[in-house]
């Protein structure tokens, strides 16, 4: 799942989109870029978050399966794409 974007589906947090740059078998460590670096990404147990599998996050996910370093202006331009194609296949609703 590391690379893959998330929803967050309970807590204060609920439907807010992230970046899964971590897992271990019960938990995920999430980034947004802004509030939740990369540095200090938010810890969240599986069962509450919706994996995003359908958008394409290729180069994140292949920068952080070879252990390379994603800043988090690369995680807010992930994000900031996901939006945009939220925007364009709902016809900006």
């Amino acid at each position: 799942m590391t690379g893959f974007l998330a929803s967050s589906k309970v807590g204060h947090d609920k439907d807010k989109v992230y970046v899964i740059m971590k897992e271990d078998a019960e938990y995920v460590w999430l980034a947004d870029g802004e509030i939740k670096t990369v540095e200090k990404p938010k810890k969240k147990k599986k069962k509450h978050i919706q994996l995003i599998k359908y958008f394409n996050n290729e180069e994140i996910r292949s920068l952080l399966s070879e252990g390379k370093v994603v800043s988090d202006l690369e995680v807010m331009m992930a994000l900031k794409k996901y939006k945009k194609q939220q925007m364009s296949d709902t016809g900006g609703k």
